[in-house]
């Protein structure tokens, strides 16, 4: 009967030996990849400026579409200030957006970033017709017309996560691409 124990004994933990050795890939592969069962695999946590960088895409030319022709070229301040109220509630939003899940952003208008896209992208040529542009706090006007025509905005992006700070100064036209107006 001491003999049919020894046995057994040996027979498991010959089997122990192998699944050890079967698992073994797999831990190496686990550690080396770095896989973290809380990790969720997203584009905002590779990302975290993409989600802010889509939706200040969409509020932007939302806002500029609504204010323009709307103001007088010697309304432009009016009409500049009617884009930031516009955008005011998108961009609470973006700030308060992702809070509960560790990411905070925080939106600052760029008036030199404004200036410097006034002064060297502004639309201009031989057959047009366009007057100057203006950077007025942040959001980029010209006369077109007579009227204050918005050509976009510029601002200060910051997201904080867990992981990291991450900044960016976005310029977003009003339409898709200034060079197509250039």
């Amino acid at each position: 009967m001491v003999r049919v124990t020894r046995d057994r004994a040996q027979l498991v933990l010959t089997a122990a030996a192998v699944i050890a050795v079967a698992l073994a890939p797999a831990v190496l592969a686990y550690l080396q990849l770095g896989y973290h069962p809380d990790v969720r695999a997203s584009a905002e946590y590779d990302d975290p400026l993409g989600n802010a960088d889509r939706l200040l895409e969409r509020a932007v030319h939302d806002a500029g579409a609504n204010v323009t022709g709307k103001y007088r070229w010697g309304e432009r301040r009016k009409a500049a200030t009617a884009v930031r109220d516009r955008l005011r509630p998108r961009v609470e939003t973006l700030e308060s957006s992702r809070v509960a899940a560790g990411t905070g952003y925080e939106v600052r208008y760029n008036g030199s970033a404004a200036r410097t896209w006034a002064t060297e992208r502004c639309p201009r040529g031989a057959g047009r017709r366009f007057g100057a542009c203006r950077a007025i706090d942040g959001v980029v006007v010209q006369n077109r017309a007579g009227e204050a025509h918005v050509l976009g905005v510029a601002v200060d992006v910051r997201a904080t996560t867990e992981r990291g700070r991450y900044g960016a100064t976005y310029r977003v036209p009003v339409v898709e691409s200034l060079e197509e107006n250039r």
